[in-house]
């Protein structure tokens, strides 16, 4: 059967934030109102909820946000003016994630008439909070290969990012000019001001989603908090982006540098753990890989179990970019290596489980390779076992502010 031709819309954005922000916000009108539209009804079967009522719970991140990075706050009202939404509006897509395990909104869901599922496990007292559906973290599978790893020498960087399948038709990807900070790539749903990608200096966050709820205090949405990592220089000043905020969930991030390094961090308000690549190959998924926080320890499980093989078969398949000749090779052995099927349909290359409702189908929603040696950038519009990379039209490195190779 031949590779689906499917691409990804494409949106360059430059200016004041304002400007950007408006820019983004006209260019992807449709498509952000498709998500208001799908997360709309998933908050409602999910909780219950008013649309009202989830950007209502939204509104708490406004504070912060425009506490910690003003400028973002400008962009999506920017992005609000452009799309002919509400600020609310946007700010409840950039932190869905939150709302989703916000306590007070859990509480919201558990006074509401709950919806039966398939996977809906019985609760231990009358009294449990009934784990929605959405309460799963974004299912992705992020990857570094250099060094020993690479077989041609280059440096690579990617990820499968699963979510939700009515979603799909909202990603972009999305070019940010923005002196005298880096120029940004990365793959977002519309409205969002930041996900996962890469920039000019040559650095890529790849982000997972990792479960588990802590404390009441408001931290930062993790678009904000990887949009702030991405509009770093240097490694050591991303680094210390996700050292020194405090984001309202947990996540992982794993960094990877042009220059031949990489590290993964696994964020949490109540703490980080760190890992480093074994022999310049690292992976990871949707479980705590370098050790449950003290916070859940007692009776942790991970939300996503098929991470627990999502992982491992990922490495087996890219450890064969060892034997790569060129990065021709490597993008096929990349690929492959994403494609894998063991586990249909959750697994690393994720298909819509037709026993679940349409609203809850889950797929990978892009695979993505980035070459920072050569500042390629490439992705599929959806599972990677049936479509090509689109090579983006942007190199990293491109324009007077992309920083010198």
């Amino acid at each position: 059967m031949a590779p689906r031709t499917r691409t990804l819309p494409v949106v360059e954005i430059s200016g004041t934030p304002t400007a950007r922000g408006r820019q983004y916000g006209e260019a992807v009108r449709p498509q952000l109102h498709a998500a208001l539209g799908y997360y709309e009804a998933a908050f409602g079967r999910s909780a219950g909820l008013t649309w009202d009522q989830v950007t209502d719970r939204a509104a708490r991140w406004l504070k912060p946000v425009e506490d910690y990075a003003p400028h973002l706050v400008e962009e999506m009202t920017g992005i609000a003016e452009g799309a002919g939404v509400g600020l609310m509006d946007v700010l409840a897509l950039n932190a869905r994630g939150e709302v989703i395990y916000d306590r007070s909104f859990k509480d919201m869901a558990a006074s509401a008439t709950p919806r039966a599922t398939p996977e809906a496990a019985p609760q231990a007292t009358p009294q449990a909070t009934p784990q929605a559906p959405d309460e799963a973290p974004d299912g992705c599978t992020s990857f570094a290969a250099y060094g020993e790893a690479s077989g041609d020498g280059h440096v690579y960087a990617g990820q499968n990012w699963d979510w939700r399948a009515g979603v799909a038709d909202t990603v972009v990807m999305l070019r940010i000019v923005q002196p005298p900070k880096p120029t940004l790539i990365m793959q977002v749903e519309a409205g969002q001001v930041g996900r996962q990608g890469a920039n000019s200096a040559g650095i890529a966050l790849n982000a997972n989603g990792l479960g588990g709820r802590f404390s009441d205090a408001v931290g930062l949405p993790q678009t904000v908090v990887r949009r702030s990592v991405l509009d770093q220089h240097a490694i050591t000043d991303a680094v210390d982006v996700l050292c020194r905020t405090r984001a309202h969930i947990a996540s992982n991030a794993l960094l990877t540098c042009r220059e031949g390094f990489a590290l993964d961090l696994e964020t949490t308000p109540a703490g980080h753990g760190w890992m480093y690549p074994t022999d310049g190959l690292l992976v990871h998924g949707n479980h705590y890989q370098a050790g449950v926080p003290a916070a859940l320890a007692d009776g942790y499980r991970p939300l996503s179990p098929d991470s627990l093989v999502r992982v491992p078969r990922a490495e087996q398949g890219l450890r064969a970019l060892r034997a790569a000749t060129g990065p021709d090779e490597s993008l096929k052995i990349i690929k492959q290596a994403m494609s894998d099927h063991l586990g249909h349909p959750e697994s690393l290359c994720t298909h819509p489980d037709p026993r679940r409702p349409d609203i809850e189908h889950w797929a990978t929603l892009v695979s993505s390779c980035v070459d920072l040696t050569t500042g390629d950038y490439r992705v599929t519009a959806g599972t990677p076992c049936d479509r090509d990379y689109q090579h983006l039209p942007w190199n990293l490195y491109d324009g007077p502010y992309g920083d010198a190779r």
